[in-house]
């Protein structure tokens, strides 16, 4: 069987890899666009930081990896067309010279790409998107050559977050723009009003409210906004997040949906017969809400890929849904969040009890003792626990104390079932009731 996949990054290698697996005699085509397969995107703002001294580090396994598993790598092409009918695909190299690859199973893995908001100038020079290796060196060139004193990122989201701190590490004055009125809306307001506090308490400039207009290029940029915001800046980063890549999938009449996305079912099937599609590109099924979203997350790319390229060789996987569970280092805090607040789970029809907590992440006695800050939401009617929010210093294991609560809500864990799990304790680590069960303690108390 002929089994190609359009795409080398998360979603493509990981379908490629788990065939193998199930059929060890197949030699799967990865067709990429570029030179960099198989790269950790999340890893970008700690490329910049250079907390990661060399780029290629960034590698998840490297391209003569891949191929040692048994996967033939096609580097430095384009995808110009699709056959459904013949089952081949033409691919087209830097010099416009075609060629046809043909398939029995096609995966799609064309990911995402920034999302170029319409700001007057945003094409100027010392102005950047960040959304592949590339432009990471674009911004690493620019920060060499030109030392950059001060910096407008627009946008307040998870990588508007990572590279305030990145900037920073690298001696430039940051301010950060927000559309909204707090950076991180992912999180609840007084959540967010903790993450403010935190980068301002590291140098940088917070403005909310603020829709960007356009970038005015002479010796140096201005950036204009609304209500007659203007700020001088040496570069300017663009981070509003990220649209599904589809142009190619839609040329051959693959239903979209959620943000244009491509409509998938459990087996990450398209409505095209033989054709599957995984990752960014993708929808994926919420598994509270029970109906279609757009997460483009890695840990998601992963698991869609994983389940495509085991049905393309006749397996019976599906996906199970996601949580949205994610977790951000800014500066010396870490930020995590899964399921619902308290406001999408009363959208959702929920009747939604919230309560929060503080605890130490240890027992107080032991040194370097930091707070958790939790929020914690129910539901009334069933006592099922819907989601979670905390923040924490960078290793009171915030992101692993997320994931308690994101495995209880994969299982719909009610409170008590919460209280009951069986946690690890040892003073330098925890407390005899972990934080997260302190905190579902708290919401017990509220549902009463």
């Amino acid at each position: 069987m002929n089994l190609l996949i359009i795409g080398g990054s998360d979603a493509g290698i990981s379908a490629a890899l788990r065939a193998i697996e199930l059929d060890p005699a197949l030699a799967p085509t990865v067709i990429v666009g570029d030179g960099f397969p198989y790269f950790s995107i999340c890893g970008l703002p700690y490329y910049i930081s250079h907390d990661v001294a060399d780029w290629r580090n960034l590698a998840h396994r490297t391209a003569r990896g891949i191929e040692g598993a048994g996967i033939k790598l096609v580097q430095g092409r384009r995808v110009t067309s699709i056959d459904t009918e013949s089952k081949r695909v033409t691919i087209s190299d830097e010099s416009g010279v075609t060629s046809q690859v043909k398939y029995d199973k096609l995966i799609l893995g064309t990911g995402a790409i920034s999302i170029r908001p319409p700001i007057i100038g945003i094409d100027s020079p010392g102005v950047f998107l960040l959304r592949t290796l590339p432009d990471s060196f674009a911004i690493e060139e620019f920060l060499k050559r030109r030392a950059p004193r001060k910096a407008v990122i627009v946008g307040g989201g998870y990588i508007g977050m990572e590279m305030c701190e990145a900037l920073t590490t690298r001696g430039v004055e940051v301010t950060v723009v927000e559309y909204t009125e707090s950076v991180m809306t992912s999180m609840d307001t007084d959540f967010s009003r903790l993450i403010r506090d935190n980068l301002t308490g590291h140098g940088v400039k917070v403005c909310t409210g603020i829709g960007i207009e356009s970038i005015r290029h002479t010796n140096e940029s201005i950036v204009h906004g609304t209500g007659g915001f203007a700020l001088p800046a040496d570069m300017v980063l663009v981070a509003v997040g990220a649209s599904p890549e589809t142009t190619l999938g839609r040329s051959i009449g693959i239903e979209t949906g959620v943000k244009g996305a491509f409509k998938v079912n459990e087996r990450m099937e398209t409505n095209i017969a033989d054709v599957y599609a995984a990752g960014d590109c993708t929808e994926t099924r919420h598994r509270i809400l029970g109906k279609n979203t757009y997460m483009p997350l890695g840990t998601v790319a992963h698991k869609q890929g994983r389940v495509a390229g085991e049905n393309a060789v006749n397996g019976n996987a599906e996906f199970a849904g996601t949580l949205g569970t994610q977790s951000v280092k800014i500066f010396d805090m870490v930020v995590a969040r899964t399921g619902l607040n308290e406001a999408e789970a009363r959208n959702a029809g929920f009747q939604p009890v919230t309560a929060d907590s503080e605890s130490w992440d240890h027992k107080v006695y032991y040194p370097r003792a930091h707070k958790l800050h939790l929020r914690v939401t129910a539901d009334r009617a069933t006592r099922r626990i819907l989601g979670a929010q905390m923040i924490g210093a960078y290793g009171a294991e915030v992101s692993k104390r997320i994931d308690i609560f994101a495995a209880a809500l994969y299982h719909g864990a009610i409170v008590q079932e919460f209280l009951s799990y069986d946690l690890s304790y040892t003073p330098p680590l925890s407390s005899p009731w972990d934080p997260t069960q302190m905190a579902v303690q708290e919401l017990e108390k509220a549902l009463r």
